[in-house]
């Protein structure tokens, strides 16, 4: 043993001696997705620890000074705080089916006006568009059309920052996404396949049902196009009012949250790297959804406990 460790490195010797904490942890990142700054003050989130937070915004919010002091406000206070923020570009509209889909030519303006203010606020992470398959949003007839939004995304970000993410393509688990997933690579040269090596899941089906079906499908046609691309859980959580699908229980939520948790264990090795929880403060049980780790009064909920019982065993 004594001869072999003069032949080794200092730098390995120091290896084998000395334990990593970091690596004693499942190599998934957990942050938290939320439109409220108001978070950033309050104890039980200090005492979360988290450092990645989601926010997304309009398109068109470059024209809203209303949009833009609400973003201003929460990414200056994320970054005030040291926290790295993932923005992601959403609809102007919510409303089912009416929301008016953007040109490729409105969509390189105006998103391109929104990356140069936030690139300047450190942001480096920045969403195509969020949720493409989803009624709510005026590209779920339309992959094409979120295809060359992401062409258009990474033609603003990565050339003057190389080190910068762009998520592709975000998707929720639902009947027809494997479909439309089809239709957005193939309208993708092979170099922006190649360049696609970020990939967004909302599975809040699949946590909240116990099941695997849509991650797994949604994985699967990823990698059939690109098999370095990564996964990220931009958008998931545990539900605890959601229609007449789910009444309201908190205790319900919290155990779908230890789904979320598993589920990304159970495809880390298919390149799972990121969870962000969605959300932070929820509005009550008379909302039509409620996912918050936190109640309308800012009270923890079983899903906070659940929360940060396993954040002791992820990165940040």
């Amino acid at each position: 043993m004594s001869s072999f460790r003069r032949l080794l490195p200092l730098s390995l010797l120091l290896a084998l001696v000395v334990p990593t904490t970091a690596g004693a942890r499942i190599p998934i990142r957990v942050g938290i997705g939320d439109q409220d700054a108001s978070m950033f003050s309050q104890s039980l989130f200090q005492r979360a620890k988290f450092q990645r937070v989601r926010y997304f915004i309009a398109w068109n919010a470059i024209d809203s000074p209303t949009a833009l002091q609400n973003a201003d406000t929460f990414i200056e206070t994320a970054r005030a705080n040291h926290f790295s923020v993932l923005l992601h570009i959403s609809t102007d509209d919510y409303t089912i089916k009416k929301a008016k889909l953007p040109s490729v030519a409105q969509y390189r303006s105006k998103v391109g006006a929104l990356v140069r203010r936030y690139r300047a606020m450190g942001v480096k992470e920045f969403g195509a568009w969020n949720e493409v398959n989803h009624a709510s949003q005026p590209t779920y007839r339309s992959p094409a059309r979120a295809a060359d939004f992401f062409r258009v995304m990474y033609q603003l970000v990565k050339p003057s920052c190389p080190s910068c993410g762009v998520v592709a393509l975000d998707v929720l688990d639902q009947t027809g996404v494997e479909r439309y997933m089809t239709s957005f690579y193939r309208h993708l040269s092979a170099t922006y396949r190649r360049r696609a090596t970020i990939v967004g899941i909302h599975n809040y089906g699949d946590v909240n049902r116990k099941r695997t079906t849509f991650t797994r499908n949604i994985i699967h046609i990823t990698h059939r196009y690109n098999k370095q691309t990564k996964i990220w859980f931009t958008e998931t959580g545990g539900l605890v009012k959601f229609g007449r699908s789910f009444p309201c229980s908190t205790t319900r939520a919290a155990s779908r949250l230890n789904n979320m948790f598993s589920l990304a264990r159970t495809y880390r090795t298919a390149g799972v790297q990121r969870i962000y929880i969605y959300s932070w403060q929820g509005p009550g049980c008379q909302a039509r959804f409620d996912a918050g780790l936190v109640g309308p009064t800012g009270a923890a909920r079983r899903g906070y406990n659940t929360v940060r019982r396993q954040l002791s065993n992820y990165l940040r």
